[in-house]
């Protein structure tokens, strides 16, 4: 019953269609978290422990990955013919461990993410080798239509700080070409993972930069400009939004409960839901059902996501599935993808047989369908 109320309750306010409109936007593509299973095994005999699936599982997505999505996502059809597809909410930049490497890990580096690709292609073959190649088939045939998820998914002042102390935790991690198991325990108020976050509001000003260089690189890596934005760590003051505005930013990916940082430990509740907008025009959109297959919660996922979806539904809401990369990636245990992709087959079969009305939109094609721009 508690459940039950909770799935309807967050469905009461918001744009509404008669459609019955499936987004899947999926977070951390592109992003460098775990190198190998033997990266792993030494930052677990250093003593850095798995706090998360993320820092136990999540890699970057490899061709094999990408051809088991791909093949999922092509499964099934919606009422206009039309595959699933996928809004990675993706990361064009990745830390350059080579050069910080040759700096004595003295100042961070990044690079773009083909180039990534390329030295991961020569370091692990058989994982990686045609991986963006596949990268950008899948964005042709539009099944994945990427959107900003920031420059890079790590904090900068976090790890800056952490150089200028040379903080075992981090460099392990880097010498093992990672970012994971790196706690950020000197603020209460940021992860290490997340890019927007802060202590000092004035270190907001500093995202400018990183904003302007991070939609500029997406441009550059994935072949157009973004148009929709979620932060890493879902967290970021809406100072920021007016350089987004600026940039092309027309939506913006919020909770429905958002806690806003204001400063040293400072925050406000803002509600939020799909079609409001802020001040400057711009529309956010509230994913309103959750689909993490591989996350241990006590349900069985493919049920559960339909109930959410039944129930965005039911109040003629689109059905806005947020989910991560870590559910459908096996370069460090091939099982976790598997079990990942079977529960997404299920789900993508179950969907179009109950409602063959269904259609799948990436979530930039929603922003433009509530802001009047696409029919």
């Amino acid at each position: 019953m508690k459940t039950s109320i909770i799935l309807n309750a967050k469905n009461l306010v918001g744009w509404r269609t008669k459609r019955k409109i499936v987004v899947i936007s999926v977070d951390d593509y592109g992003n460098v978290r775990l190198d190998s299973q033997k990266a792993r095994d030494e930052l677990d005999k250093a003593g850095y422990p798995v706090r998360t699936r993320f820092d136990a599982l999540d890699s970057l997505e490899t061709s094999e990955d990408l051809e088991m999505l791909y093949e999922t996502l092509c499964s099934v059809k919606d009422k206009n013919g039309r595959p699933a597809v996928f809004t990675p909410f993706a990361l064009p930049c990745n830390i350059n461990f080579e050069e910080m490497e040759k700096s004595g890990y003295s100042e961070y580096h990044y690079e773009l993410l083909p180039e990534t690709y390329e030295k991961l292609a020569v370091k692990y073959p058989s994982s990686y080798r045609g991986a963006w190649k596949l990268w950008k088939e899948g964005i042709d045939n539009g099944l994945m239509v990427p959107q900003f998820h920031g420059r890079e998914h790590l904090n900068l002042k976090i790890v800056e700080e952490k150089l200028a102390r040379k903080d075992e935790a981090l460099l392990t991690s880097l010498k093992n070409r990672s970012f994971t198991s790196v706690a950020a325990d000197e603020y209460s108020t940021i992860s290490e993972t997340a890019a927007f976050d802060f202590w000092e509001f004035e270190e907001n000003d500093r995202f400018t930069d990183v904003i302007k260089e991070g939609l500029n690189a997406f441009e550059e890596v994935f072949g157009y400009r973004s148009d929709h934005f979620n932060p890493p760590g879902g967290r970021e003051h809406p100072v920021i939004h007016t350089v987004l505005k600026e940039c092309g930013i027309k939506y913006i990916d919020t909770p429905l409960i958002k806690d806003e940082h204001q400063g040293r430990g400072k925050f406000k509740k803002v509600f939020n839901y799909t079609g409001k907008k802020n001040n400057l025009g711009q529309i956010y959109i509230v994913r309103n059902v959750v689909f993490e297959p591989i996350h241990d919660r006590g349900v069985n996922w493919v049920d559960y996501t339909m109930r959410q979806i039944e129930a965005a539904f039911r109040w003629n809401r689109p059905a806005v599935i947020s989910s991560h990369r870590v559910n459908f990636c096996g370069h460090i245990v091939p099982k976790n993808r598997e079990k990942g992709i079977e529960a997404l087959y299920e789900l993508l079969q179950a969907i179009v047989k109950k409602w063959p009305e269904t259609e799948f939109l990436s979530a930039n094609e929603l922003g433009d369908t509530i802001a009047g721009r696409t029919s």
